[in-house]
């Protein structure tokens, strides 16, 4: 795809970037296929390839409009058009430009710019926990839209006090500990029982997702380059030896660091290193698969269950399958249903700024599930078990705690 870059974009990184992508497109639409607004509104702006002109006409110097956004906007960023493109379109990167530089063109309605503000500081900032608690107290007497948001309560569960040989950090993450504390306790009990200690690094916070989706790549930086100091001391003195993620859209954002901190003089190698020594923790428990099964009781576990994988997981992490096949191996009967595939809507904050399209694409994927008749659904991603779990009234659960569930005495 031809592009000539405006004399604006010429010399910035975004042009040149962007153009680099763009060159690899060749009109052909395989994408759309793959794409979940465009199976639902069949409009070709929101495709994959229709934005991908909307994107290279702003780099071009047209101006963006209302509308352009708007397409932008209803992007899910799942990245599930770059399974099915001939020539490897890097549009997930492509996507977060054409976002960044339309914000800066196009402002934004009052009552929008308000949620969207709200959405980057409340769910990263220190009051989003005390919030949820308020919210929670009073769930019971809250209307029904608002309730199915709100999570009810969930019991941590006691963390491994006992010190091991091998030792990983572990990404606390920024909304999980408040809305899902279970996850991480898990987490660490499920490693406990494998041999490994995992630790939690003063000074971490959000990996930068939500900023970075929300048209603020600088506030993501920041959220990147302060995670890499809280990181670093650990893994650069051997204490640690790997960063474990157990939210895949985290995982995803960190293994990303890598290419957004490329130039920066500071942080690039040390960006680099943490990226690739970066693991989703169904990759590292893999090799520990024997000491598991001998310390788990199935009886403890719903048997028949759905996997229903992130998009993060399948497209941006690359592990499609992975913790399925050691699902299976821990004893599960995994049922298959139609369009495991395609995105649950969730998306991050996609469910609050797009809840029709959400909706609709989580009923969707919820009656596919429902078809196959599970005892329980499980995934990876703490936004992608929020969104399920309002939709259902099947348990909704991260498999990292199904798995706890089956460990018999796994503190002892």
């Amino acid at each position: 795809m031809q592009t000539q870059l405006a004399e604006r974009f010429k010399n910035t990184a975004e042009g040149q970037q962007g153009k680099e992508i763009l060159r690899a497109c060749v009109h052909c639409g395989f994408c759309n296929a793959t794409c979940p607004t465009y199976r639902i509104l069949g409009d070709e702006l929101d495709g994959p390839r229709g934005r991908i002109y909307l994107i290279k006409q702003v780099l071009e110097g047209r101006p963006a409009t209302e509308r352009t956004q708007q397409h932008l906007d209803r992007c899910l960023t799942c990245r599930n058009c770059e399974t099915t493109c001939p020539s490897g379109v890097q549009y997930g990167r492509l996507i977060d430009i054409g976002r960044a530089l339309v914000e800066q063109q196009v402002v934004r309605k009052v009552a929008d710019r308000s949620v969207r503000s709200a959405l980057r500081e409340g769910l990263t900032g220190s009051w989003f926990a005390p919030t949820l608690k308020l919210g929670q107290a009073f769930r019971n007497w809250l209307p029904q839209p608002m309730r199915n948001s709100v999570p009810a309560p969930v019991h941590e569960g006691a963390w491994p006090v006992r010190r091991r040989e091998r030792r990983m950090l572990l990404l606390a993450g920024c909304v999980q500990p408040a809305l899902r504390p279970s996850i991480n306790s898990a987490t660490a009990r499920v490693f406990d029982a494998a041999g490994i200690e995992l630790q939690i690094a003063p000074g971490a916070g959000c990996c930068g997702a939500i900023r970075q989706h929300l048209a603020d790549p600088q506030g993501a930086l920041r959220e990147a380059r302060r995670n890499i100091d809280a990181w670093w001391p650990a893994l650069a003195s051997s204490q640690c030896e790997a960063l474990v993620v157990n939210a895949t859209g985290c995982g995803a954002m960190v293994r990303e660091y890598r290419y957004l901190l490329r130039e920066d003089p500071i942080y690039a190698q040390r960006a680099s290193e943490l990226s690739a020594r970066t693991r989703d923790v169904s990759e590292m428990l893999g090799p520990h698969l024997a000491k598991l099964q001998a310390r788990c009781d199935p009886a403890r576990m719903p048997a028949r269950v759905a996997f229903h994988p992130p998009c993060t997981l399948q497209n941006a992490m690359k592990l499609a399958g992975v913790t399925e096949q050691l699902l299976s191996a821990l004893g599960a009967r995994l049922v298959a249903f139609e369009e495991s595939h395609l995105c649950c809507g969730s998306a991050g904050t996609y469910s609050v700024l797009q809840p029709q399209l959400a909706r609709e694409l989580r009923d969707r994927k919820l009656d596919h599930i429902g078809a196959a008749a599970p005892e329980a659904i499980l995934s990876s991603n703490i936004g992608c078990i929020g969104h399920l779990q309002g939709g259902t009234g099947l348990p909704v659960m991260h498999w990292i705690e199904w798995l706890d569930r089956g460990l018999a005495d796994s503190l002892n």
